[in-house]
């Protein structure tokens, strides 16, 4: 086993007025102890100048280069809620807490915002020049999932699960009719929102038709959520697919505004497949749809023709032994509205590809490892295009610009760290935000090319003289084949001594699209493991293999085996822990919630003589309970994979329990039903072995609010009962 340590930041030496952590900031600690940034940063289009919300939230606030970059007020909440009275249809204002923190820049003199008030949602639009505003489209309160078209004359949303189209005169239209709620239109949890769906409605950029899902989940089976909140308790019901059960059923329909008539795009059979990455095309004449077979395995980019739904080719198609993920719809150049960008790791790395519109590939447009993480903006002759990528074996993130025509790319950040950096619409100028393990936070103005800085920010530690923090160490250690690069942290008690032997925690969660270990302040450490810590706890994490941002490859080998090639990473960790005199192996716990629920409990029933105590939050306990979207990309279905399920179930291994285990799950939990923690429970009956069990009847999949203070409080309370002598 390699390893390489570096030690960073914080010693632990106390100085006057520090002090430990209490409970309760280990889940409002982070907007307590916030190092100073610049939030809400916005180019203006046009100008070399940008805006931004001041400290208290109450100010936009503007600087350009022609001022050298003097900070001045553009406008601020008081403003706007002088001026909502005037305009909102109800003669009615509305209370801001705060500046819009969404506001966005439609051209170089309006800004365009939402506000809120007893009537609905309202968009407005303000002229800076002429400080006049224009109410836009208004929405009702019961509104959902609300979708304006770009000239904001139709705004379509849901009521329950159907759409409703509201015009700018107030006109409004029922585009379904649905009273069986087993049929959902429009809606963004389509597909249990994998695939990267994040909206279920799509306007035409002719403004005058809606592309929607139509989702049938009348062949789903129900399942109860008790809700405990009546005087007697009632039932839920939601629909929830289960791995190597029946599925939903999903459609594509197109309504024309103008005529009222609805299409359905031809897709085709089985029905049982997955529609992504829909997108119209520029001329509004036909839609990309991505469809995935429920293997998932098999991706058609399909083009049809959006007037009849008529199949018109497919452009290309992506297989696996694996998996395919669609995760992003696609992007067509500004400049040429006959190609457009692909994002896919079929390469290994999640890379760019420009197509045609006739499916012909012309060119692969990735930059060596790099890791497609974001795609920003084109510049204004549309031949660059700008993008965050993932760098530094997952650690750091950069922005990039890639010239289209050439496919040259260019790095334009360059300090190690997470940025957060964009270009002003000319490309002169590059704002650029970022913090690493060693700098809480910083930004810089620079000018492209000659590299002429001006610092706007160089954040303090936010804790000195406030918290005594320990001290965070990076780690990185090799997987148990020899091939790749494990990142992790350690972070060490308060004054501490290398001669005593210390308890450890380890936090882990393993599962695909979450990295816990990330090269930015703290270096991606939550309060809770400071927290930990300075209560005298060695807390250790690792990202192991089937974790985020780290390519294809890296996912891939979880195939079939959830949990198996993980768990041999995280025996890295452990080995690594192990070669510490400082750490009491008799004294070790291992904590994890949802996906490293199911870590946790796979330790104390796969290696139950590694950690003496554990917490499993929201736990997975058999792939069969979970839903189809998810759990067959990575287990393939029950049927078609016993062994896997068998091999990767945790029910017909409670016998093997012998640590101490609490398991918390929300009552309502809708994503990992509490079926996984009552069918374990009953195992480990049955197995004669005792559990702890702690329920939070109100939450769901997470416990929020000031009830996760008192989640986080039973957590370190069992830790210290079994683990401090």
């Amino acid at each position: 086993m390699k390893k390489l340590l570096v030690l960073f930041l914080f010693g632990s030496s106390f100085a006057y007025g520090q002090r430990n952590f209490n409970i309760n900031e280990t889940v409002f600690g982070p907007r307590q102890y916030a190092p100073k940034a610049i939030m809400a940063q916005q180019w203006i289009p046009g100008q070399d100048a940008f805006t931004y919300l001041d400290d208290t939230y109450q100010r936009l606030m503007v600087r350009d280069a022609k001022s050298n970059w003097t900070e001045r007020e553009a406008i601020n909440a008081a403003r706007i809620m002088e001026i909502l009275p005037t305009i909102l249809p109800s003669k009615e204002g509305a209370k801001l807490a705060m500046f819009p923190y969404d506001y966005q820049w439609k051209d170089s003199n309006t800004l365009q915002f939402a506000v809120q008030n007893a009537s609905g949602k309202h968009v407005i639009n303000y002229n800076t020049a002429s400080k006049q505003a224009t109410l836009l489209a208004s929405t009702p309160t019961d509104a959902n999932n609300i979708e304006y078209n770009a000239d904001l004359t139709q705004t379509a949303y849901l009521i329950e699960n159907n759409i409703v189209i509201i015009d700018n005169n107030g006109k409004k239209t029922t585009v379904t009719n649905d009273s069986n709620k087993g049929i959902v239109n429009g809606s963004d949890y389509t597909h249990r929102q994998e695939f990267g769906i994040k909206k279920g409605m799509w306007w035409s950029p002719k403004n005058d038709k809606l592309l929607y899902y139509r989702k049938d989940e009348t062949m789903v089976s129900n399942y109860p959520l008790i809700q405990w909140n009546e005087r007697v308790a009632t039932v839920k019901d939601i629909r929830y697919p289960m791995s190597g059960m029946k599925s939903e059923e999903v459609t594509l329909v197109v309504y024309d505004s103008k005529t009222g008539q609805k299409t359905t795009l031809k897709t085709g059979e089985p029905k049982e497949q997955y529609l992504t990455i829909c997108t119209w095309d520029p001329s509004g004449e036909y839609i990309y749809v991505g469809v995935l077979n429920r293997e998932q395995n098999h991706l058609k980019l399909n083009k049809y023709q959006a007037t009849t739904g008529d199949f018109v080719q497919t452009l290309f198609e992506e297989k696996s032994n694996t998996w395919v993920e669609p995760q992003h719809a696609l992007t067509f150049l500004p400049n040429n509205p006959k190609q457009f960008l692909y994002q896919t790791d079929k390469d290994g790395f999640n890379q760019l590809f420009l197509y045609t519109t006739e499916g012909k590939l012309v060119k692969q447009l990735g930059f060596e490892d790099v890791i497609v993480d974001k795609i920003h903006e084109f510049n204004t002759k549309g031949d660059r295009l700008v993008y965050t990528g993932i760098t530094n074996k997952g650690l750091d993130r950069q922005l990039f610009e890639v010239q289209i025509p050439s496919g040259k790319t260019t790095q334009l950040t360059s300090e190690s760290g997470f940025h957060t950096a964009s270009l002003s619409s000319s490309g002169k100028y590059l704002f650029d935000q970022y913090s690493n393990i060693t700098t809480p936070n910083k930004v810089d103005l620079t000018t492209v090319g000659n590299k002429t800085k001006v610092n706007m920010v160089t954040a303090e530690n936010p804790f000195i003289g406030k918290i005594d923090l320990p001290r965070i160490e990076a780690v990185s250690l090799t997987s148990p084949d020899g091939t790749t690069a494990l990142n992790g942290r350690i972070i060490y008690p308060n004054n501490f001594d290398p001669s005593k032997k210390y308890p450890v925690m380890v936090y882990l969660y393993g599962g695909s699209h979450a990295q816990l270990v990330q090269n930015k302040w703290l270096y991606g450490a939550g309060y809770f493991d400071l927290y930990m810590a300075q209560q005298g706890y060695i807390v250790f994490t690792l990202d192991n293999r089937g974790s985020d941002a780290r390519g294809r490859d890296f996912t891939r080998v979880t195939h079939r085996h959830l949990g198996q090639a993980e768990m041999a990473d995280q025996m890295q960790g452990i080995a690594f822990l192990k070669t510490k005199p400082f750490v009491d192996q008799t004294r070790m716990g291992i904590f994890g919630w949802s996906f490293g629920g199911f870590m946790t409990t796979s330790f104390m029933t796969h290696h139950p003589e590694v950690f003496h105590t554990a917490v499993a939050g929201g736990p997975v306990m058999d792939w069969k309970y979970y839903e189809i979207m998810y759990g067959e990309r990575y287990m393939d279905t029950p049927q078609e994979n016993p062994e896997g399920y068998n091999q990767t179930s945790l029910l017909n291994k409670a016998d093997k329990l012998k640590g101490n285990l609490l398991i918390i799950h929300g009552a309502q939990d809708p994503v990992v039903v509490q079926q996984h923690s009552m069918e374990f429970v009953e195992a480990c009956i049955k197995a004669g072995k005792q559990v702890d069990y702690f329920l939070y009847p109100t939450h769901e999949h997470n416990v929020s609010g000031k009830d996760r203070v008192h989640m986080y409080e039973k957590i370190a309370k069992y830790f210290d009962i079994h683990l401090k002598k």
